[in-house]
Formats: C-alpha cells, sequence, structure tokens
C-alpha cells in the first residue's frame, strides 16, 4: 500500500472505530443548532447530555486507536510497472485505411480522394490521441513511482530503528488530533538508543469542568460547583487516558517494543508561589502488556499499576511534581 494510500486507511480506521462517546458529541453538536428553539426543561435535558459525554469523551480516550501500519510490507512493495508505450488506435486507424477499397459509387462520384484524406486524418488523431493517453500513464507512473521509493525508504529507515524516520512518520501518520482538540498537546524526542520519549502538555484546568451539571426532579437545571476531589479523580482519569491513548498510537505506527510517556502540568511551586509546569505521570509503557489490556473495560488510573511509571496523586490534592522516567532510569530500577 502507498504512503497516501495508508494515511486514507488510518483515516478509514478512525472513524470506523469511532467510540459511541465521540459519535454522541457529534450527535449534540448537531442539536446545538437547534437549541434555541428548545424549551426551557428541553434545554436543561441537553446542558446535562453535553455535560455527561463530555466527561465521557475525556474519561475515554484511550479506548480509540488507530490502524497498525504494516511497515515491512511497505518496504517489500514492489516497485509500480512502467507502463508500455502502446499505440492501439493508430494502428487500428491505419489498419483501416490499408485495407480500404474504393466502392463503386466512390469511383463513380470521384470521393476516392476525399475518403483517403480523412482516413489520413483519423490517422493523425489517433496518433495524437496514443501520445496524450501514454503522456498521462507516464506522468502517473512517476507519480506512483516517487510515492513507492518515498515510502519504502520510509519503511526500510523506521525497520532500521532510524531516528529520523520515526520522526517523520509520526508527523506525517499524525494520530494525536482528538487529544489535541481536547485541549492537550504533545511533542517527541528520541534518545540516542533510538527510544521514543512523549510529553503531553496537560492543560487539565481547560479541559476538566469546575461545575457539575444534573436535573432536578422537576427537570429543571441544577448547577453546583464541583467537589476538589470528583475534579481530581476525573483529571486523573484523563490525564492517564491521555498517557494510554499515546502509548498505543506510537505502537501503532512505528514497531517500538517500549516508549516513554510523560504528563505535564502546571502545579502550584511553594517556594516560589508561581505555577509552573512539571510532570505529573511519566510511564514506561511495554507493547506487549498494553496489547494484553481489554481497553474497554479498564479503569485508566488502575491500569497506570501495569508499568513502570511515577505518579503522586491524592483524592484530596489532586497531583504532585514527580521524576521524569528516561531510558537511563531502567538500569538503575532493576
Amino acid at each position: 500500500m502507498g504512503w497516501k494510500g495508508t494515511v486514507r486507511s488510518i483515516g478509514v480506521a478512525y472513524r470506523a472505530a469511532e467510540r459511541d462517546a465521540k459519535r454522541r458529541q457529534r450527535g449534540l453538536e448537531q442539536q446545538r443548532k437547534q437549541y434555541e428553539k428548545m424549551q426551557e426543561l428541553e434545554q436543561a435535558a441537553y446542558e446535562v447530555d453535553v455535560y455527561q459525554n463530555h466527561i465521557d469523551v475525556i474519561q475515554s480516550v484511550h479506548k480509540e486507536c488507530g490502524t497498525l501500519v504494516d511497515w515491512k510490507a511497505m518496504a517489500s512493495a514492489p516497485e509500480p510497472e512502467k507502463p508500455k508505450n502502446l499505440r492501439e488506435r493508430e494502428a487500428r486507424t491505419k489498419a483501416i485505411a490499408a485495407n480500404y477499397q474504393p466502392g463503386f459509387t466512390d469511383k463513380l462520384f470521384k470521393r476516392e480522394d476525399k475518403k483517403r484524406k480523412k482516413l489520413a486524418d483519423e490517422i493523425s488523431k489517433a496518433i495524437e490521441d496514443d501520445e496524450s493517453e501514454n503522456i498521462n500513464k507516464i506522468e502517473n507512473w512517476e507519480r506512483e513511482y516517487s510515492d513507492w521509493s518515498k515510502d519504502a525508504q520510509l519503511a526500510r529507515g523506521i525497520l532500521n530503528n532510524d531516528i529520523k524516520s520515526k520522526l517523520t512518520a509520526i508527523e506525517k501518520l499524525d494520530p494525536f488530533s482528538e487529544i489535541s482538540t481536547l485541549g492537550s498537546s504533545l511533542s517527541f524526542k528520541i534518545a540516542e538508543n533510538s527510544m521514543i520519549e512523549t510529553t503531553i502538555n496537560i492543560y487539565g484546568v481547560e479541559v476538566i469542568p469546575n461545575e457539575v451539571k444534573s436535573l432536578l426532579k422537576s427537570g429543571h437545571l441544577s448547577v453546583k460547583q464541583m467537589p476538589k476531589s470528583q475534579f481530581n479523580e476525573i483529571y486523573q482519569d484523563y490525564v492517564c487516558s491521555c498517557v494510554l491513548r499515546v502509548a498505543n498510537e506510537l505502537f501503532s505506527i512505528l514497531p517500538d517494543e517500549m516508549v516513554f510517556v510523560t504528563a505535564v502540568d502546571k502545579l502550584l511551586n511553594s517556594k516560589t508561589g508561581h505555577l509552573e509546569e512539571a510532570p505529573i505521570l511519566s510511564a514506561c509503557v511495554s507493547r506487549n502488556t498494553l496489547q494484553s489490556l481489554n481497553m474497554d473495560n479498564i479503569d485508566s488510573s488502575d491500569c497506570m499499576s501495569n508499568f513502570i511509571h511515577n505518579m503522586s496523586f491524592k483524592k484530596t490534592k489532586g497531583f504532585e511534581a514527580v521524576e521524569r522516567l528516561e531510558p537511563g532510569c531502567l538500569q538503575n530500577r532493576t
């Protein structure tokens, strides 16, 4: 499969694998356009639906993942066959002209020269059409060959653990768009041993709601301040869900057996009194372990116990800064 075909297939897989929470989100977005036409109780029910759906989405980021890229197949894919320079139209029209025998009426009305000129014109037109078709075929083949060559080169680089090739694959396939739309951004670094280190900048205050919306028995909307412990639990689930999703996406587009993912957010530095970026979760995720999990049924926060990780979290206080895990740290833990 060519590079463009790979990108298309990943896009199709994303849409096909879209989880229920995301489908529900799209449906609610369509309803939003009719919001002003709703009655008060309908508006209240709609707002609660939107609120609950947002909670579902941010706690289930890990449940979706792109399709697995087969780099071995791309590296060994045969090159596109160069098209032959065919002149079928020319051959047909020349055969017709060669077989032309003026009939009695052609001779009687002296139409032989006119018909032969017409046949000659048809041969010229056939030559032009053949030439145009052959040029188009060559141009298409050149594009396909260029794509094939780039695909094969990239695939070989990936299989040879080439750092530049890995970064190119991450950039081109870009499987992290949903996380970005939720309010987080990512950056990547590849260590000298070619292991991937990913940093997720989490914007918890922007992503996690600080209010709880529910319906009263009367059907009217109730809006209350979200308890700190509830906010922290949802925040922890979101952070862990993002870390799992990033690791899973990396495993789907790269053949690595282990990746390092660190979530960073702004925490209060008690020494300076300022908010400063600090790691709040850092994990070394193994492909084998991650693939053994049922991602639809896990609790993302509880799931972190399956991996080497640093996380300091309390329901009452939330996250505290932790040390970032790096490839060299594994030797110190063994």
